[in-house]
């Protein structure tokens, strides 16, 4: 009775689109890195430096967009550094994403510390507003959201359009899945790889924006808490695809959405470690259903150096 009228509530599916959000985002920054052949374990650390990027900006006076936009060039940044390592110099792109993650997170709090040496407690900014423009909708899981879900929402059509009915798409995946023909058709490999990083990293900021500038309205250390790895693991339950990537945020959502309402609930009579539990138990259940049956990208992982056969 207690878990029909928890799913029942309102407020649980709000909350499961909310905690989807980053997931969302950041899911498909790493599908689009992927889908070109380099895997980023950088998105850890560039959503930590997307959340303090994007809020400090907006702290010291940028309109929310602006903050928005400055955590995407952040993470921008950290993914042109990761292409040139494992693109242009061919490195380790496991050393070099885990590398990134631990110079952007360093940066972030040394950052945060220098602009607020003798604060204890972190100042706050007036976060996104709930969409209460489209109320006429009728849809209030949506409304009650901010316009960084309604964003994440509308990239995956966007993105699964991109990557399926344009060329540039199929460039993106041509380079994934056969870099040498991709080479033989005249495309740069190098060129399509170092873009489709970028934007995915890009799109990792934002997801680390949503954190400060949406779900909460400051900027404190942890916040992140392992999102990064997690839309690493989604993107092989989604098989590389936008539209699953989708399913598989939502899924992990309302797992961890359902842990919090057992653990508040007065029927909850295990330790609260084992709700803690629940959604990472649940998901990695689901990913070894699906993984098994996944096709990833041919070239994943595999350095090119042009003219190489």
């Amino acid at each position: 009775m207690e878990l029909f009228e928890i799913l029942s509530n309102q407020s649980f599916w709000v909350a499961v689109l909310r905690i989807a959000t980053p997931l969302i985002l950041g899911t498909l920054g790493v599908l689009l890195c992927e889908r070109a052949g380099v895997l980023n374990l950088g998105i850890e650390g560039i959503m930590v430096a997307g959340a303090f990027t994007g809020w400090l900006a907006v702290y010291l006076g940028a309109p929310l967009w602006l903050g928005v936009l400055a955590a995407a060039l952040t993470g921008a940044v950290l993914g042109l550094l990761h292409a040139f390592l494992t693109v242009v110099l061919a490195l380790s792109q496991h050393v070099s994403g885990l590398g990134i993650t631990l110079l952007a997170t360093a940066l972030s709090y040394y950052g945060y510390r220098v602009s607020f040496p003798k604060v204890s407690t972190p100042p706050t900014i007036t976060p996104f507003a709930s969409l209460s423009a489209l109320d006429w909708l009728g849809l209030p899981v949506l409304t009650l959201q901010t316009p960084l879900t309604l964003l994440a929402l509308l990239l995956v059509p966007v993105l699964g359009y991109v990557l399926y009915r344009t060329p540039l798409g199929l460039a993106v995946r041509m380079v994934g899945e056969n870099p040498q023909a991709a080479e033989g058709q005249g495309i740069s490999v190098a060129a399509v790889r170092t873009g489709a990083i970028v934007a995915g990293s890009a799109l990792m900021g934002v997801a680390g924006s949503f954190l400060t500038l949406s779900a909460f309205n400051a900027f404190f250390f942890n916040m992140v808490n392992g999102r990064g790895w997690i839309c690493v693991a989604l993107v092989v339950f989604a098989s590389w695809r936008p539209g699953k990537a989708l399913l598989g945020a939502l899924l992990f959502a309302f797992f961890d959405a359902l842990q919090l309402r057992l653990q508040q609930s007065g029927a909850a009579v295990l330790p609260y470690q084992m709700y803690l539990m629940l959604p990472y138990v649940l998901s990695i259940l689901a990913l070894i259903l699906v993984a098994r049956k996944a096709s990833y990208p041919q070239a994943l992982m595999k350095p090119y150096r042009k003219g190489e056969r």
